[in-house]
């Protein structure tokens, strides 16, 4: 019989594109629902890296680049990176790949062993790839356990008790998916600290939300005394330029970038030529559009945590950056009769018509948190307004009596 390896049945996926899925079989069906569950921008990417792409085709650049990435388009990232880190990068630092991602794999991969027992930690909730692709690359996974009450920061104590001989890579994002919280200047320099102590470990700072940061400046690991040679600075279009579909994504480290190099040979050739002339000219073209879509997500993200905070049961922390909000459900689904986020999710999908992702789809569930849901806010704010609405009307009207009751008649 043929045989599927363990490797491969027990990979993991992004549950996002899973919950997605589902959305469009409904909608397919004639069902109104209201989408909070993918982290697309509903932005067009700018005129100037379209008309870039399409020149591109119309001049022939279709064929194999550099493994690399174009040497103009490495040159853009190391600039890029450069003034908004306030680090030196460059353009030889830089690798080009078909998005972000990759390099969650080509970095795992570069830095542990299969099977030697190399230690990966990685922040819990968090983006699900970390966790699959540690397992999948033989290495163990070490969750850190995200804090609501530190605004989704894990405790330094916890971060030093984790680090050992075994410790290879220590993976933190910021601005943070689910949460969308941002690591303050305080935070990072305490975890430089603890890792100078650790010299061998190597950082993977993932930040494709770096140019969506709403109360202050984009603090990174990477301009840290000592943290640039041992951080690999990943990023991409998907988010700041609205291009995810465009599969284009950078990454930088001085050490790593020729072996991230024969990772992207061995794996896709080279990132795709007509993305790789849109990115150069999203990069090197004023960056007004940024700007605008950056205000637009800061007035979605007040409005959708003022409005989740006005319904019963329901308590949102404001994320810095991003566009998710992780607000706490637990008196909800106590209010509703829910076992779990899990359960409120599915009603809310199939009785209310409203797609969110629940907490257990970026990690385990952190023992005294309670029980969250994920919203993307990268959609329209009528979208927002109305998906909100209908989920307040949904937990008013499954309200248990026993709950009216003890609450006098009122609620939140």
């Amino acid at each position: 019989m043929l045989k599927i390896s363990k490797r491969t049945e027990s990979l993991g996926t992004e549950n996002a594109f899973v919950v997605l899925a589902e959305v469009n079989g409904l909608i397919a069906q004639g069902k109104s629902v209201i989408s909070f569950c993918i982290g697309q921008p509903d932005f067009l990417p700018p005129d100037h890296a379209r008309v870039a792409a399409i020149q591109a085709i119309c001049e022939g650049k279709t064929g194999y680049t550099p493994s690399a990435g174009i040497p103009e388009l490495r040159a853009a990232v190391a600039a890029d990176f450069s003034a908004s880190r306030g680090v030196e990068v460059l353009p030889d630092d830089v690798v080009v790949g078909c998005g972000a991602k990759p390099f969650i794999a080509h970095t795992i991969h570069s830095v542990t062993d299969h099977g030697e027992g190399h230690e990966v930690l990685y922040p819990n909730p968090g983006f699900p790839i970390y966790d699959s692709m540690i397992k999948a690359a033989g290495a163990v996974p070490k969750p850190l356990n995200l804090q609501e009450s530190r605004d989704f920061a894990f405790d330094l104590a916890d971060l030093e008790a984790n680090l050992s001989a075994n410790t290879r890579l220590l993976i933190l994002c910021s601005p943070h998916n689910p949460t969308g919280a941002v690591l303050s200047k305080s935070v990072l320099d305490g975890i430089a600290d603890l890792m100078r102590k650790h010299p061998d470990v190597w950082i993977y700072s993932d930040e494709p939300y770096s140019k969506l940061v709403y109360d202050g400046p984009l603090e990174t690991i990477e301009a840290a005394p000592e943290m640039l040679e041992r951080t690999i600075i990943a990023d991409c279009t998907s988010k700041t330029y609205a291009m995810p579909g465009w599969r284009l994504g950078y990454a930088a480290n001085r050490t790593l970038a020729p072996h991230f190099t024969r990772w992207n040979t061995n794996t896709d050739s080279c990132p795709p030529a007509p993305s790789q002339y849109a990115a150069l000219a999203a990069l090197t073209a004023p960056q007004d559009c940024v700007d605008a879509m950056r205000r637009s997500f800061h007035e979605r993200r007040d409005l959708i945590v003022g409005l989740l905070n006005d319904m019963p049961g329901v308590t949102c922390r404001t994320p810095g950056g991003a566009f998710y909000v992780w607000p706490n459900v637990t008196e909800a689904c106590e209010r509703i009769g829910a076992r779990d986020s899990e359960e409120l999710r599915k009603r809310l999908l199939h009785e209310a018509g409203v797609a969110v992702l629940a907490d257990i789809h970026f990690g385990s569930r952190i023992p005294g948190e309670g029980q969250h849901v994920r919203f993307s806010y990268a959609t329209a704010r009528e979208g927002i307004v109305e998906g909100c609405e209908r989920m307040a009307d949904f937990l008013k009207k499954n309200e248990k009596r026993s709950v009216r009751e003890q609450a006098g008649g009122a609620s939140k």
